[in-house]
Order: structure tokens, then C-alpha cells, then sequence
């Protein structure tokens, strides 16, 4: 089994096609073909359904490894030079879009000021976006929410945070203002809440359980910011955490209820279990754990853990 054949098949699941492979890596087709043949040979599995141009389940196995195996071989040259040299290469970080709005300003600025060789790619998604790119090497670590189960996946604590819930201006639950309420007032309304089984809703499902509470949704939505959203413009209630609500956005036409006796998010760096860290994902990892110590006891509603 060569780097080349493993290259190869990730082209081809990549473009689709052995000729759009063959193109993306420079080479022929034919060489590309050669390759996934030598490959299926040494492993006895057929890994490309030829006609639908798509790989099969083991040919998905295979792939998923070849990406950690590459992501492995980049944080090796990436070490090698920064053992000789200062720290140098790439990092691929995901991050929730809450905490990333308040937390990349002085992370990039940081990073750049202590580590001027590291370039930083970033991912603004979901957790349950980002944790597949994790596990599959795609991205070095992420910032998610927390608890996490996953073999593959560790995770250590950031910073917890309030959750609040934001009631458009006209709604019964904003008539008072600015106010803390108890979960038992949310009962009588619907409320853009996130999936069931996400972090967010099993913190929220469970305080409901322990108050006999049963809360009705009008949608449920995996995007905090998409929730806010949706409440800033009157659409309906959102429980969301209180970095959902933009510190530069002002105060505008809804008002911003503190759930008593809730508990806070919780908020983790992830990383795979298997491996090592490269150079400049650990140095980001260290500065990023700084700027978290730094910058949440500034911000109300989160303490850094």
C-alpha cells in the first residue's frame, strides 16, 4: 500500500470522477486507475462502485483512515520544521458561531502576535457539524459544546455560560421588560428551541423534567444564531445561550428574560484521541486556553473553567 493509491482514492471521492481526479492531481487517468486497482488488490475489496462513481462502505473505511493518515503526515513536516525553526504550518480549528464571534477577535490577534508562522483556517459551524470534520481529520480541534460521547473524541472544559431567553417585543413574556423568570412561564408558549438530543436541548429537556414542565416548540433549529435571529425579528421566543445576543447589536425591539435555577451550557475543546497534536495546533490550543482565561470573566454570564 503506497501514499500515492490512498491519495488517489481520496481524489476520486472527492471530484467524482477518475478523469476530475486524475486532473486534481496532476496525472493521468490511467495512473489513477492503476493506483485504485493496486489498492482494491492489496486490501481484497472493491473501494469505487465504478458505475455510480461513488465509494462503497469499504471503500469509506479507507478513506476515513487515508484522511487521518494525511492529516498525521502534515502535523509531521509541520513538527520537524518548527523543531529546526520557529513554529510554522497550518491549523484547522472549528468553532460554534456564539463563541466564535466573541472569541476570534483576540484569539487571531494573539495567535498572529505569538506565533506569526501559523496560518489559521477556521470553521464557523455547528457542533454537530463540526464533530464529523474532527473525527475525520478534516479539522485539528473545535470548539463545542459539551458533553461530548465519542470513542474517537476528547474533550476539555472552557468556559460555562447563562442561558437566556429572548422575547420578541409583543409577546406576552416581554410585557415586563427585561426580567428573570422561572421555566414554569414558558409553558403556555411555543419557543424555537434546538433539536432533540442536541447538548442545548438535553440541558433544557432536563430542567424541565425536574419541574414537571412541558415545553411546546413552534421549530426546532440547530443554529443558536439562527434562533436568536428569528426572536430579534419577532418570530417567537428563543432559549439561547447570552453570547447568542451580539454585543455591538444594541438594544433593539425584544427583551431578555434570566432563566432562574437553569444550568449553563457548558462549552469544550475537542480533540482525537489518536495522535498527536502538531506544532501549530498545540501552540493554538495554549493560546486559545489563554484568551478564554483573559476575555470570559469580562463578558457577562460566562465563567471560564
Amino acid at each position: 500500500m503506497e501514499l500515492k493509491q490512498l491519495e488517489a482514492l481520496a481524489a476520486v471521492a472527492e471530484h467524482g470522477r477518475f478523469s476530475a481526479a486524475a486532473r486534481a492531481l496532476d496525472t493521468v487517468q490511467s495512473n489513477i486507475s492503476t493506483h485504485i486497482a493496486r489498492l482494491e488488490d492489496d486490501l481484497g475489496a472493491i473501494l469505487i462502485d465504478r458505475s455510480a462513481g461513488q465509494l462503497t462502505p469499504e471503500g469509506q473505511v479507507v478513506l476515513t483512515r487515508a484522511r487521518r493518515i494525511n492529516t498525521e503526515l502534515a502535523a509531521l513536516r509541520d513538527d520537524v520544521t518548527s523543531m529546526t525553526s520557529r513554529v510554522t504550518g497550518q491549523v484547522r480549528l472549528g468553532i460554534i458561531g456564539t463563541t466564535g464571534r466573541w472569541l476570534l477577535p483576540p484569539l487571531l490577534d494573539e495567535l498572529s502576535r505569538a506565533f506569526p508562522d501559523v496560518m489559521a483556517t477556521v470553521i464557523d459551524s455547528t457542533t454537530t457539524a463540526l464533530v464529523p470534520l474532527l473525527e475525520h481529520g478534516d479539522l485539528d480541534l473545535t470548539v463545542i459544546n459539551t458533553p461530548l460521547q465519542h470513542d474517537e473524541l476528547f474533550t476539555s472544559p472552557l468556559f460555562n455560560e447563562q442561558l437566556v431567553v429572548i422575547a420578541p417585543e409583543g409577546h406576552p413574556l416581554s410585557a415586563d421588560g427585561d426580567r428573570p423568570i422561572h421555566i414554569k412561564e414558558l409553558e403556555e408558549h411555543e419557543l424555537l428551541l434546538s433539536p432533540p438530543g442536541s447538548n442545548l436541548r438535553v440541558l433544557i429537556d432536563d430542567k424541565a423534567r425536574q419541574e414537571e414542565v412541558q415545553l411546546r416548540t413552534v421549530a426546532e433549529l440547530d443554529g443558536i444564531r439562527l434562533a436568536a435571529t428569528l426572536a430579534f425579528q419577532g418570530y417567537a421566543p428563543a432559549i439561547v445561550p447570552v453570547t447568542a445576543i451580539p454585543a455591538w447589536i444594541g438594544r433593539g425591539n425584544w427583551s431578555v428574560l434570566s432563566l432562574q435555577e437553569m444550568p449553563p451550557r457548558h462549552v469544550g475543546l475537542a480533540v482525537r484521541r489518536r495522535g498527536m497534536l502538531s506544532a501549530p495546533a498545540s501552540a493554538t490550543r495554549d493560546v486559545l486556553r489563554r484568551v478564554v482565561r483573559d476575555f470570559a470573566p469580562t463578558i457577562d454570564g460566562l465563567t471560564a473553567v
